[in-house]
């Protein structure tokens, strides 16, 4: 039987021998690959916290002890010696293992962290409750390097060092990287840390001399404990010092037995401790430690031998779209300059580093600092583009609003994976950008439809003069090219109908949709004109006259319903004393679990039979309705979910 097998609670762990756990260890990566190949996932992250997972749950008594892990994708093998093991063929499928920390799976996992930089604050908060009810339990947070380069990581430290009392012990998982690697002055202070080899050297030959002597052992240990002993002679921990933390390390984060005794001597401290553990991303899968742009990461499914993806897709997606077209503008304008936060692959900036170095900024996982830099570079004369993922744009709201609005400053914000996502959950659906820049004065947003619409959308808004534009797109495949049958007042129509009965609203990842649902509602009598706004906000004066132009308005958005483009129209509509209603399909205020996104839209009624069938039902339902298309011929049901209507 293979030891993974044996494993149901971290206590079983605590049997095992050195070679034993050499063996599970070996175990438990040739697992990860074989599933997370099939299923998807981190699997870099994974394979590189093996021997400090497991020697973590041999030091620590989780779930008394909490052990939270930041960003939580480095938790797989967490979820294995917490009796889960079982359930990975299900990971991050529907109804099935969670690719975070999932609260509802188990007493293990106390924080479902899923945005980076949290968990020092979740660990300090914890740490205070038990200390102020007097309980004997210590708190872990695994916080990764690139985790550290966020702004709320160091508010957390920054209180941490006000508390000697708190015991909670920080293990800094050091693998150089985030995404790429880690970038900005803590990782370079955690480079020289890393790789200076005067301090292990010369530590080594202390314990060794000072051994052999008459109670050389305990000597040892004290020179090895105190602040300003060895260690921050030997190497440059200032700023640890600084803060008042305790710092062990750096240490082989591969050694499981020296891990085990400093962190042995970590819990035992009685105070807040940093651990610095140095680790190797994607250990152990030689197509991962060979991928230097990201050590595999996050991958979809791939061989498990040779580490290449199974579906490959010479399809253009909307990331290289914007890709090609910034670098275009910016041959053009030596004022465009690009800025990122630890995703500058993932969102498509590579080309444009490699052709303007000198222009491009990948501030860390600090969205907030990235707003208000931006905002800076346009008051210094620059043009700044930043290029995030949607969910990551809530991080920086206060310097959206604050920053670059009230200043009316002309950023450009660009978000990648918008709308339903699918597998990674709820925290990672790009669903609340909408609803968000809806409140800022001044914003401008738009959803392009296809390639043309976003490549028009983002050199208009690098030449904008005053206030941020937001432009946001799909993770999906870039769809067909939709081209208008007429204009309205800047408003594109995509379809016109013989009769003015319904305007359908739909823009974005979703026009597509609207068209779809055109066709179905002109195949049972009803007239549709379905409208492009191409800006969809502020709502355009073209679309409230169109609006007013029909008897029932529709809008169907891959965002919030609340707060929405559908929700904007009906209250500007109300402004202009119209009676008109906006009948708004959406994403419902809630969080959504991890599925494919075609499974999410499914669930949501978001699909153009269900969108059909709902708006003819509230069409015949009209107070001035002749009742002129038949119940049969529709097909009428009764599901409506992800829809609501403006009353």
């Amino acid at each position: 039987m293979a030891l993974l097998d044996t494993i149901q609670t971290p206590a079983d762990l605590r049997i095992f021998n050195a070679r034993q756990l050499e063996e599970l260890a070996a175990e438990i990566r040739d697992f990860l690959v074989s599933n997370v190949s099939r299923t998807g996932g981190h699997l870099g992250p994974n394979l590189g916290a093996v021997e400090l997972t497991l020697a973590l749950h041999r030091v620590f008594d989780s779930p008394s002890d909490p052990i939270i892990f930041d960003t939580g994708h480095q938790s797989y093998v967490h979820k294995m010696v917490t009796g889960r093991a079982a359930q990975f063929p299900s990971l991050r499928q529907r109804g099935g293992l969670s690719g975070y920390p999932s609260r509802r799976e188990s007493e293990h996992d106390w924080v479902e962290s899923s945005h980076a930089s949290s968990a020092l604050s979740w660990a300090e908060g914890l740490a205070q409750g038990f200390h102020l009810q007097q309980m004997d339990r210590t708190v872990v947070a695994v916080v990764g390097d690139g985790s550290l380069t966020g702004g709320m990581a160091w508010e957390a430290l920054n209180n941490i060092s006000d508390h000697p009392e708190l015991r909670l012990v920080i293990v800094v998982n050091d693998n150089g990287r985030s995404y790429n690697p880690t970038v900005g002055g803590l990782a370079n202070h955690l480079t020289r840390l890393r790789t200076n080899p005067r301090y292990e050297q010369t530590l080594d030959i202390v314990k060794r001399k000072v051994a052999k002597a008459p109670f050389g052992r305990p000597v040892y240990e004290m020179l090895h404990g105190v602040k300003t002993g060895v260690k921050d002679v030997l190497a440059p921990q200032g700023m640890f010092s600084d803060l008042n933390l305790k710092y062990l390390g750096p240490i082989d984060g591969h050694d499981l037995t020296t891990l085990e005794e400093v962190l042995q001597q970590a819990r035992g401290f009685h105070g807040p401790v940093i651990v610095h553990c140095i680790t190797q991303k994607g250990r152990g899968f030689r197509a991962a430690e060979r991928d230097e742009r990201d050590r595999l990461h996050a991958v979809g499914q791939i061989n498990e031998l040779t580490g290449e993806p199974l579906a490959t897709s010479s399809a253009v997606t909307w990331t290289d779209v914007f890709s090609a077209e910034l670098l275009r503008l910016a041959d053009a304008d030596p004022r465009i300059v690009a800025l990122t936060a630890a995703m500058l692959h993932p969102t498509g900036l590579g080309r444009f580093a490699a052709a303007h170095p000198d222009r491009v900024f990948d501030v860390g996982i600090a969205e907030q600092h990235a707003l208000t830099s931006a905002a800076g570079l346009v008051a210094a004369g620059m043009r700044p583009v930043v290029a995030i993922y949607s969910t990551f744009l809530n991080r920086a709201f206060d310097q959206l609003l604050m920053d670059a609005a009230l200043h009316e400053l002309p950023v450009t914000i660009v978000l990648d994976r918008s709308g339903i996502t699918g597998p990674d959950g709820a925290s990672h659906h790009g669903m609340w950008d909408v609803s968000l820049a809806g409140m800022v004065p001044g914003l401008r947003l738009a959803a392009p439809r296809d390639a043309r619409r976003l490549a028009d959308a983002l050199g208009e808004a690098v030449n904008a003069t005053e206030g941020p534009s937001v432009i946001r797109y799909s993770k999906e495949k870039l769809p067909d090219p939709i081209n208008a049958v007429a204009r309205h007042q800047g408003v594109d129509l995509l379809a016109t109908g013989n009769s003015r009965d319904v305007l359908l609203v739909a823009y974005g990842q979703f026009a597509a949709l609207g068209l779809q649902v055109a066709q179905r509602l002109s195949q049972h009598g009803i007239g549709v004109t379905v409208a492009d706004p191409l800006w969809a906000l502020p709502v355009s004066a073209g679309l409230v006259d169109l609006a007013e132009q029909h008897t029932m308005v529709v809008s169907i958005e891959d965002s919030l319903v609340t707060g929405g483009l559908g929700w904007q129209l009906q209250g500007a509509l109300n402004d202009h004393g119209a009676s008109t209603l906006v009948h708004c399909w959406g994403i419902p205020k809630t969080f959504i679990d991890h599925a494919s996104r075609a499974e999410v839209l499914d669930e949501l009624g978001l699909t153009a039979s269900e969108i059909a069938r709902a708006v003819t039902e509230r069409y015949l339902a009209r107070p001035d309705s002749e009742g002129l298309v038949e119940d049969e011929r529709s097909g009428l049901g009764s599901q409506q979910s992800g829809e609501q209507s403006r009353k």
